[in-house]
């Protein structure tokens, strides 16, 4: 893999995001001579720390990490990170791509892209051709109007080709596979629309609950946490057209077509297609009772093409279910001779088959059998990169195939918006569930 200079900003290194997950992802891709050389990651902090109290003394990335203390709203702190990231480049002597990571809330987006841009800090180094690249967390907004104004704030620095919005689920290998499965085997191919498949499910389901993210969930919800985001850009590579040519721009295309076919559901039909469940205990976490923040969401929707016209979709999350997984599922055929095609996401990432065969003996019965592939167990634990390390390796060489353009997302606000605002309104249909419930029991 060759991937050219470049530095890694992070606005919040003191984080738990980059603690967790930036920084041991990070480090296992210098153990793997997979990150770029020359390389620096420069940290972001209010805080006066040193790089010993982020990394261990024998960390892969004691050379290459070093700390800016900066406040987020002093312009003349950018201007000063500014000078160290140049007088970096000097010292290696070539112009480095720079990629900016805002491991901070949302709601100081705008502000803190608004200093970069002053501080020049959206422009490549001025004496050769590397690029300046931002690189953000969801949410996306918090509806549609919220993810308009976010975009348009984004988008006055840094141009619509530097951003990159991070959907760790569809850095997951499974998710990099569903294109190539689609259009590299034609057995599936053929088969892939209306005419054998006769429904479509896409699961993200969890046993634990918010665990003392109380601030965070309650105004957000399952809907905009889950289905406006993750689940509706597994269903655009599950059920898009194959594009012209398999690069970013043409691969964002056949998505954003698909995701504007989604039929919106109509507000009489909210209460019939929609639907919105709590789990018991859920009000006593975040100390309000009267809560009506949905922890389970389930839409049943139709997307409006030749090709799926008439397939039910259903997309459905939630918390405190029966079991962990995030997975697709295509069912063909018509009882009683169904085979059921299964893309896990998480965990055990891998790809099932149901088969009906017939039993072993004198009659004709029939049983269904199941043929896996697992990722681990053909290409061993360590085969695929963890959804972080593909994440900062795409956005470090300028790869936008997995991440979400602002017209993909403003489509998806698009679909859940009548939805939200249906269910702003009251509590009217929102069940309450025990914890451990399938989500097939929540009718």
């Amino acid at each position: 893999m060759n991937t050219p200079p470049a530095q890694l900003i992070i606005f919040g290194i003191t984080g738990d995001l980059a603690r967790k997950k930036l920084l041991p992802a990070l480090e296992h891709l210098a153990q793997n001579h997979l990150l770029p050389e020359p390389f620096e990651i420069i940290g972001v902090t209010r805080q006066n720390i040193q790089p010993a109290d982020l990394i261990g003394p024998e960390s892969a990335l004691t050379p290459l990490l070093s700390v800016v203390t900066l406040d987020m709203t002093d312009p003349a702190d950018y201007v000063r990170l500014k000078a160290t990231l140049d007088a970096g480049e000097a010292q290696h002597g070539v112009c480095m791509n720079r990629l900016i990571y805002l491991s901070i809330p949302p709601n100081t987006y705008a502000p803190v892209v608004e200093l970069l841009g002053q501080a020049g800090l959206n422009a490549p180094c001025p004496h050769g051709t590397g690029a300046a690249r931002l690189m953000v967390e969801k949410p996306f907004g918090y509806d549609l109007t919220s993810a308009q104004e976010l975009i348009q704030q984004l988008t006055q620095t840094f141009a619509e080709d530097q951003i990159y919005r991070i959907d760790h689920y569809l850095a997951k290998e499974t998710a990099q596979n569903i294109l190539t499965f689609r259009f590299a085997n034609p057995i599936f191919q053929a088969v892939w629309d209306r005419r054998s498949v006769r429904r479509v499910t896409i699961t993200a389901s969890e046993v634990i609950g918010i665990e003392g993210r109380a601030a965070f969930y309650e105004p957000i919800g399952a809907l905009r946490d889950l289905i406006q985001s993750h689940l509706l850009q597994l269903l655009a590579l599950v059920t898009m057209e194959q594009p012209a040519e398999m690069g970013a721009p043409h691969i964002h295309a056949a998505k954003l077509k698909l995701l504007k076919s989604i039929k919106p559901i109509p507000p009489n039909q909210i209460a019939i297609q929609a639907t919105r469940g709590q789990y018991q205990g859920y009000r006593d976490e975040v100390k309000n009772p009267d809560s009506t923040t949905e922890t389970f969401a389930r839409l049943n929707l139709a997307v409006d093409n030749d090709r799926w016209q008439g397939v039910p979709i259903v997309l459905q999350t939630g918390k405190r279910l029966d079991r962990k997984t995030t997975e697709i599922t295509l069912e063909f055929g018509e009882a009683p001779n169904i085979n059921i095609l299964t893309l896990r996401i998480q965990p055990n990432e891998g790809i099932i088959i149901d088969l009906q065969a017939k039993k072993p003996g004198f009659d004709d019965q029939t049983q269904m059998v199941e043929m896996e592939f697992n990722y681990k167990n053909s290409f061993g634990p360590d085969a695929h990169p963890d959804a972080y390390e593909r994440v900062l390796v795409d956005g470090l060489r300028g790869d936008q195939s997995l991440f979400a353009t602002s017209a993909e997302v403003l489509a998806s606000w698009a679909v859940i918006e009548p939805i939200l605002r249906e269910w702003t309104k009251d509590d009217e249909g929102l069940i309450t569930y025990e914890p451990g419930t399938s989500p097939a029991e929540l009718e």
